[in-house]
This record gives structure tokens, sequence and C-alpha cells, in this order.
């Protein structure tokens, strides 16, 4: 049976690895929103498709260069919880 420690150490671990794994997406997300937002401001161009379309092709991109990290990440973080327990 896991103490009250190691449940907050699996708890922080989970929430760590959640924004670690999230953190390649959201930066390019903010990254591609802040440029666009910024062409639009000194073009006046007020499209709001443009928002959108360059952020989802962006966060794709994004995702297919990150997925190995990603997957990486989230398997030591598995291979953790399955060790703590199968250790009990």
């Amino acid at each position: 049976m896991m103490t009250g420690p190691e449940v907050m150490d699996v708890a922080r671990d989970a929430i760590v690895t959640l924004l670690i794994v999230s953190a390649p997406l959201m930066l390019v997300g903010l990254v591609v929103g802040v440029v666009i937002s910024l062409l639009q401001a000194l073009t006046q161009i007020q499209e709001t498709t443009l928002v959108f379309v360059p952020k989802i092709i962006a966060i794709f991109l994004a995702l297919l260069i990150a997925l190995p990290f990603m997957a990486d990440r989230m398997h030591a973080n598995f291979v953790r919880i399955a060790a703590h327990i199968t250790n009990g």
C-alpha cells in the first residue's frame, strides 16, 4: 500500500510530466499567435481565419517533430508509476 508522501510524489511527477510534454506545443501556439496578431495589427487585416489556420498548421508540425520526445517522457513516467505499483 502506498503512503501519503508516495502518492504526492506520483502526483507531482504526473503534473511535471504534463507540463513538460505540453510545453512545446503550447509555446509554438503562443509564438505563432503573437506573430499573427502583430501582423494583423500592422496591416489592419482582421480576418479570423488568418489566426487559426497558421496556428493549426504550426502546432501540427510541432507535434510531428516533438512526438518522439513527448512519447519518451510519457513512457518514462509510466515506468516510474508501474515501479511504484509493483514495489508497493
